[in-house]
């Protein structure tokens, strides 16, 4: 069995005792003990294999790296087997269940990255758990080989979200100057269309901030072409009219609070909860998701405040129920007053993902520093990365463009695009991982805006 060890007294003496014995006195590795300050961080998670009588046969810590433990940095050290006798488990089968173990506990706290600084006698027993070998590193002075734990966690969520839309939608949706959007210019007018449709979970359990999140996706993708909001239309399924009416508070809510009157709509009674919204804004000018190229400065910009919704830790922040709406009024106009090159809302692909569509749209790809994303004071990039955020834009213009006049929300120029396809993070150490391996949607990019197009 392996267990969480940091707070059990007697598991955790075994296991230093084992550190002691092969790092200070059989390798000489370290003279006097092997302790370091990772061994004092509260963060730190170490686990220990035992037998069925409660021995320690091995363990292993993990820990953050750097001086923000929220960053999703995270390494594993000291992973250690004692000799054991002929009647326990091999060596290598419980340093295998620890090193999985250790897998498990770091995506569990929060890594987006995962690394270990392995003796280059183990390398090929890392390479078969999976592991990447990455280069040679020296650690406690002696050769040691840099290994890499793939994170899946950004490119799961872009693969469930947005990736089967290619083959879903492509030929229907054709090639133009907007492809990749969110919303699509009306043709023949100034008015920009965007619609949403709202998990059905969400409308049976929580009518009425589904409706609200109804309205606020919608007025975001107005906001990310530079649309002025005109008004909106819904189309909401409920299971009796007690249901019906809270989704229509809901809906009341966000019209208001957006500046998005509800012009007309569709409802039904005696169905599943159902509902979405369609948006309708007005522009001469359409800030296209497409407008990227190489070189472009990348700004997230957020409105950090809030916290996250009771019922959807960790998966949804809410930054605008309790706003003002004349400080929405602000956020949703940055895009218009701001004309940046290309935007787009964040979506339930996240940051990370939504900027992987803007490049896709582009026609390249982007480089995001992880340490340099606005992200609220304790929570976890890992989370922050992958969820919906509320208020978030991800824009592309020339370097050293003004930032967006968003009110309370806050930019920061984070990254850049680059010809090479696909997204990669870069850590505060330099090095630079993929995260996204190529476009995430599939549909590749968008035609160059022309003079004829919607305007």
């Amino acid at each position: 069995m392996v267990l969480r060890a940091d707070d059990q007294p007697r598991l955790l003496a075994a296991y230093r005792d084992l550190r002691l014995r092969a790092f200070v006195h059989d390798q000489g590795l370290f003279r006097g003990d092997d302790l370091d300050d990772h061994d004092a961080h509260d963060a730190t998670r170490v686990l220990v294999a035992v037998d069925l009588d409660g021995e320690v046969l091995g363990g292993v810590r993990l820990h953050p790296v750097g001086d923000d433990a929220t960053l999703g940095w995270w390494r594993g050290s000291r992973l250690v087997c004692g000799r054991g006798s002929a009647d326990r488990p091999r060596r290598g089968t419980v340093g295998a269940a620890l090193v999985r173990a250790a897998c498990a506990q770091a995506l569990d706290a929060g890594a987006l990255r995962f690394d270990a600084h392995v003796q280059p006698g183990h390398r090929a027993f890392f390479a078969r758990l999976g592991w990447e070998d990455v280069r040679a590193v020296t650690c406690a002075g002696a050769p040691h080989r840099l290994m890499r734990f793939s994170v899946g966690r950004i490119a799961e969520l872009a693969a469930r979200t947005k990736s089967p839309i290619a083959p879903l939608l492509g030929g229907l949706l054709g090639g133009g100057a907007f492809l990749g959007d969110d919303g699509a210019p009306v043709p023949g007018s100034d008015l920009v269309a965007a619609t949403d449709a709202i998990l059905p979970s969400m409308v049976e359990r929580d009518p009425e901030w589904a409706a609200w999140c109804g309205m606020l996706v919608t007025a975001h993708d107005l906001c990310a072409m530079g649309a002025a909001p005109v008004g909106a239309l819904d189309a909401l399924g409920a299971r009796d009219e007690a249901h019906a009416q809270r989704i229509v508070r809901g809906l009341r809510a966000g019209a208001d609070a957006f500046s998005l009157p509800i012009l007309g709509g569709h409802t039904q009674l005696g169905v599943p909860g159902a509902l979405s919204v369609t948006g309708l804004g007005r522009t001469s000018r359409p800030v296209p998701a497409s407008g990227g190229r190489p070189g472009m400065a990348l700004t997230v910009t957020a409105d950090l405040h809030g916290g996250w919704r009771p019922g959807y830790g960790r998966t949804q922040w809410d930054s605008s129920s309790w706003r003002s709406r004349e400080e929405l009024g602000l956020m949703l106009d940055a895009v218009r007053a701001g004309r940046p090159a290309a935007a787009k809302d964040v979506s339930m692909a996240g940051v990370v993902g939504t900027t992987g569509m803007l490049a896709e749209a582009s026609g390249c790809g982007a480089e995001l520093d992880v340490a340099a994303i606005p992200r609220p004071r304790g929570v976890g990039a890992a989370d922050w990365l992958t969820c919906f955020p509320g208020f978030a834009l991800v824009t592309a213009d020339a370097p050293g463009a003004a930032p967006l006049p968003a009110g309370p929300a806050v930019g920061a120029v984070c990254g850049a695009l680059v010809p090479e396809p696909g997204v990669r993070l870069r850590w505060p150490d330099g090095e630079v991982i993929p995260a996204l391996s190529a476009g995430v949607t599939g549909l590749g990019p968008a035609r160059p805006v022309t003079p004829g197009d919607p305007a």
